[in-house]
């Protein structure tokens, strides 16, 4: 049975919330998991639809993953399969990543072409000249990769862009490769520190992750222990949580926040009038009923540049501005699928080629509308809390991807959001 949230106006949102692990650092590292026969103990996992699809894919191919709370026991001391399943691909565009570590330890996998959000092209491409820069054979037959080596040797590896993915799919690749790979022009998010942190813990050899160039000295073998891990906080998460309380003109402490992962939604909040006091574990984001929203531009890119998961958030938020704002997408061709769903809601946007164009009008007003994606279902509920009148969101399946308890964490701030059968 599919679900839907009804959110009433909910005025200011206040009080204190700690941010769970972050979906996008978790999922490389189950990823990586299969790199090692230890067992490996992750700390601080979010309970997230995504993560539970990651667990089964990784389960299918002979590992055994126990979930107790918030952590997760990964033993992939007896993987046999080198074949992913595509029902459990498609669900999870995350899912491509086992390729780098079944690669490396094995030297042989097969996948599917993966499924996830559809906000736009995001092909494999760079994974794959990756990898047969590392010396692996590719070959693409009936829907599936495979890609196999005797064993990967380290190479120069320049990305044309900085893909996420495909900097983690690589590195993975190269822990195990022989000699130096050195990769340039990759991603320096948060989420690649914590992952070569995870493979540095079971014995890789990385530096520079972070930086827009990696340095992989590969082994022969990973070191043989048991591994603690524990993954960093969910920056998107938090940035959402602080956009809500700008958006509803309320007063939020968020803890469990690295304050410089996120820099980039702090400027922004700054920049059109939002108060954020940042500490030692958390930011605080408050923003008085009387003070005005002010109109910004903003463009998306790479970190650490204003993140592509939180566009949509702030198009809500802008939505509500005094002044015309324009939204630059850079990252994704399709990330405006929100537009026409918050243009039911009385937002007045325009679309042109790559941009947004924001006229903030006093008055949203609730009605029906649908969630395409996880971001965009994540700026409907904040625009919905600000909005005249109930809303009802359908697809919040997509939210479930990416935020622990949506609903029941914003009732415990003040908001008025109950979540119900979807007729």
């Amino acid at each position: 049975m599919s679900e839907k949230f009804i959110v009433e106006p909910s005025g200011p949102l206040r009080g204190t919330l700690e941010i769970c692990g972050a979906k996008n650092a978790v999922l490389p590292v189950l990823a990586a998991a299969l790199l090692t026969e230890k067992p490996c103990l992750l700390q601080n996992v979010p309970a997230l639809s995504d993560v539970d699809s990651m667990s089964l894919l990784i389960e299918s191919l002979g590992a055994r993953v126990a979930r107790e709370k918030n952590t997760l026991t990964i033993d992939a001391g007896d993987v046999a399969s080198l074949k992913a399943s595509y029902e459990l691909v498609g669900k999870l565009r995350a899912s491509f990543l086992i390729m780098g570590p079944l690669l490396a330890r094995f030297g042989r996998a097969k996948v599917p072409l993966p499924g996830g959000c559809a906000i736009g092209s995001r092909p494999v491409d760079l994974h794959l000249k990756g990898f047969a820069a590392l010396g692996a054979k590719i070959d693409h037959s009936h829907g599936f990769v495979t890609v196999s080596a005797k064993r990967l040797r380290g190479a120069k590896i320049y990305l044309d862009f900085p893909s996420v993915g495909a900097t983690e799919n690589v590195m993975m690749a190269a822990v195990l490769a022989e000699g130096q790979t050195i990769l340039e022009n990759c991603a320096s998010e948060p989420e690649i520190v914590d992952l070569a942190n995870f493979l540095n813990s079971i014995g890789g050899k990385i530096r520079g992750a972070g930086t827009d160039t990696i340095k992989i000295d590969g082994i022969s073998s990973l070191e043989q222990k048991n591994i603690t891990h524990n993954i960093i906080p969910d920056r998107i998460e938090a940035g959402t949580f602080m956009v809500a309380a700008a958006i509803s003109r309320g007063d939020i402490t968020l803890t469990n926040v690295l304050a410089d992962h996120v820099k980039p939604v702090t400027a922004k909040l700054k920049e059109v009038n939002v108060l954020v006091e940042e500490g030692e574990n958390g930011v605080r984001v408050y923003c008085d009923p009387c003070r005005e929203i002010i109109a910004a531009d903003l463009k998306t890119l790479p970190y650490p540049g204003f993140p592509t998961d939180m566009q949509a958030q702030f198009m809500a938020l802008l939505s509500t501005a005094q002044g015309t704002s324009v939204i630059t997408e850079t990252v994704f061709e399709n990330r405006f699928m929100q537009v026409g769903e918050l243009k039911r809601m009385g937002a007045e946007i325009k679309i042109e080629s790559r941009s947004a164009i924001v006229e903030g009008v006093e008055i949203l007003t609730g009605t029906q509308v649908a969630a395409s994606d996880l971001r965009a279902g994540a700026a409907l509920v904040l625009a919905a809390l600000r909005a005249e009148g109930p809303t009802e969101i359908t697809g919040i399946h997509h939210i479930d991807r990416g935020y622990v308890d949506f609903d029941s964490r914003l009732r415990e701030l003040g908001a008025s959001i109950t979540r119900a059968d979807a007729e």
